[in-house]
């Protein structure tokens, strides 16, 4: 069954810390959002929304996001389109609800007037900020101010359709931060730096949250929602903006950040299944803590799903990646390699081309084939751990991990070494494939787009393996992973720079946010419009 020597344990019953005790409380005292009424409740013709669910689903196909992220990313994009054509957002907030509709990322008819009136008032707010903000600064200033305050209000937005989740993601958040909080201690950071800090790690680490909700979610830590605020309470917060979003970004670019977020990643498996164990058996949770045989048998149940369904993720999102590394990367790299290889090389080699087509698939299904699921020794050490992270006994909370700001070498000379090894192991790396792709009378300019693409691969297919580590207690590793580490690292390395900088200059997106996804979804209001006035027209005949 499970290991029952860790502390010695002899009854089967768990005394709940008052930690615990609260997060039961709080995610029993959650209320899901009450559908609207049938006579003011917002609805969009089926028709209309299937044809914008399809460009949606294209739209974030070139653009890699975090499921959880995308509709936040959705919502910004149809206000800032919304608001370029009608400065004073005037009843923008049904047109952006009637959109989210349309598209699916919330549900057609659940949304009514009450909700149309709370968004309205959330632009409302955000349009009379950013007009006060604005004044008198340069365009950098406002263009940051402007970028922040969209961040905001999309966020705000999202999660005012998505109360409960919210909720009850921001209680779990919580309850990581109260169980690791004694367990943290950083070096030469003040108490209430540290705990700035450790709740920044806690959003990318177990929240995965982008740069939006870091900002959102650091800002209502001590802020209430816009929509919340009186017009007195905007006049007072208004000149302090500007301090509490330079602060806001201080704290999230600190570099101890990352520091701590690795080491909260290491500690996640146990608190993801209990989470899961919560949201799937919510109204039985306190028995099922209470009790060790109760609590095995749940944990044991959970994590055997959660082990069978990373190969099925790992498929989609590898699918994912290849559609957006192919219609982001590849194909506008190919598209430049035949006319640049006729001009610079009056020849296009064509067996380069299909080598850099197929060789970067290959290779990410090399990396995903070669994943291997946690088993059942991890599953008892999820147990014991969820079992010291619940229990009253404050042993395990109370054992520190020391995180230093800059790690201090004990050995500068193998230091200096070591990077001096790195560096040269890159340069071979790099000279190993070139000599190979000569071999295959590969030009300068087909080489360069090989390492592109199968180091841009190598980054995603990293990423991605790394889900199967999500529920691994104790990372996986072989006898040889730190040789291959090394020799790997260069490619990595430069996967992640060409990936980063080239997504800034995406293409696609351009072309679909600029140029197509504005006279689309007003076609598809067009459309919408007429399906309505057929309909009313047809009651009127009944």
């Amino acid at each position: 069954m499970f290991d029952e020597s860790s502390k010695n344990r002899t009854n089967d019953q768990i005394k709940l810390s008052s930690v615990t005790d609260r997060l039961i409380n709080a995610i029993s005292n959650i209320r899901k959002r009450v559908n609207a009424d049938e006579y003011t409740k917002l609805t969009v013709s089926q028709t209309v929304s299937f044809l914008a669910l399809v460009y949606e689903k294209v739209r974030n196909a070139i653009e890699y996001r975090e499921d959880h992220l995308i509709r936040r990313a959705a919502i910004e994009r149809i206000l800032k389109r919304r608001l370029s054509m009608n400065i004073q957002g005037t009843n923008e907030g049904e047109n952006v609800l009637r959109e989210l509709m349309w598209a699916r990322y919330v549900t057609n008819g659940s949304l009514g007037e009450i909700d149309i009136k709370a968004v309205q008032e959330i632009i409302n707010r955000f349009l009379y900020i950013r007009s006060q903000i604005m004044q008198g600064r340069s365009g950098n200033a406002r263009a940051y101010f402007s970028e922040f305050l969209y961040q905001l209000v999309t966020a705000e937005i999202e999660e005012f359709l998505t109360p409960a989740e919210s909720q009850k993601e921001a209680d779990f958040s919580y309850y990581i931060f109260q169980t690791l909080k004694e367990k943290v201690s950083i070096e030469d950071i003040k108490e209430e730096q540290k705990d700035a800090i450790l709740f920044i790690a806690i959003e990318k680490a177990y929240r995965k949250s982008d740069q939006a909700y870091q900002r959102y979610h650091m800002f209502r830590l001590f802020y209430k929602p816009l929509y919340e605020y009186t017009q007195e309470e905007i006049e007072d917060l208004v000149p302090k903006l500007a301090d509490v979003f330079s602060r806001i970004d201080n704290l999230i670019a600190n570099t101890i950040v990352e520091k701590i977020v690795r080491f909260i990643r290491k500690q996640l498996p146990p608190f993801l299944i209990l989470f899961h164990i919560f949201r799937q058996y919510e109204q039985s949770i306190p028995s099922i803590l209470s009790s060790r045989a109760s609590l095995w048998s749940h944990v044991d149940k959970v994590a055997r799903q959660k082990y069978s369904l990373i190969s099925s993720r790992l498929n989609m999102l590898a699918f994912r990646s290849l559609i957006y590394i192919f219609l982001t990367k590849m194909l506008f790299a190919l598209i430049l390699e035949i006319p640049v290889s006729k001009l610079l090389y009056n020849e296009v080699n064509y067996f380069a081309i299909g080598v850099n087509s197929l060789a970067p698939p290959v290779f990410m299904l090399l990396i995903i084939f070669s994943v291997s699921v946690p088993g059942d020794q991890n599953t008892k050490r999820i147990f014991n751990r969820i079992v010291d992270i619940i229990d009253a006994d404050s042993t395990f909370e109370k054992t520190k991990a020391f995180i230093t700001r800059k790690a201090k070498p004990r050995r500068p000379v193998l230091n200096f070494g070591f990077t001096l090894l790195y560096l040269t192991t890159f340069l071979v790396t790099l000279y190993v494939i070139h000599v190979g792709l000569k071999m295959l009378s590969f030009n300068l300019l087909s080489e360069a787009l090989f390492i592109f693409f199968i180091s841009v691969v190598a980054f995603f297919a990293y990423r991605i393996k790394q889900l199967s580590n999500m529920y691994r207690l104790i990372e996986k590793t072989g006898f040889f992973s730190p040789v291959l580490d090394f020799f790997f690292m260069p490619i990595l390395s430069l996967g992640k720079f060409f990936s980063e900088g080239v997504s800034r200059l995406n293409f696609f997106i351009l072309l679909f946010d600029v140029i197509i996804e504005a006279p689309f979804k007003l076609i598809i209001e067009v459309i919408e419009e007429w399906i309505t006035f057929v309909r009313l027209k047809k009651e009127d005949i009944v």
